[in-house]
């Protein structure tokens, strides 16, 4: 599993508005962290359009090489640490100008201002 793959993900139901059920998700972790910690974290997708209509939320086409069957909504908002027992098959791969949404989406959601390009983000000190 690589940042801005697509893979199908068994959702469990949490009981509350977040997506459930098998459908597919982007993972948004290393493969390297993948290989230290049970879980990993992913953006459900929803065939619902009228998603848009909320903040942090990507339109995403299907393009032969993300394995998307129809238009999908990446609900950026959802982003969640999921068991990977519950990732599935890959699917594809994101573009990169999909993935840069994507992280621009999160980057809006957590009024965070992402570093220059060619730059690395300040190392916090404690």
């Amino acid at each position: 599993m690589n940042v801005g793959d697509v893979f199908t993900v068994e959702f469990p139901p949490r009981g509350g508005h977040e997506q459930a059920g098998r459908r597919p998700a982007i993972i948004l972790q290393s493969r390297q962290a993948s290989s230290q910690v049970p879980t990993v974290l992913c953006i459900p997708f929803t065939t619902q359009l009228e998603a848009l209509r909320f903040p942090g939320t990507v339109l995403v086409e299907p393009d032969g090489n993300n394995g998307l069957r129809r238009a999908s909504i990446a609900l950026v908002f959802q982003l969640t640490a999921i068991d990977q027992r519950h990732v599935k098959d890959r699917r594809g791969r994101l573009s990169a100008e999909v993935l840069n949404a994507i992280w621009k989406a999160f980057d809006e959601l957590a009024e965070r201002t992402p570093p220059a390009p060619g730059t690395r983000p300040p190392v916090p000190v404690s």
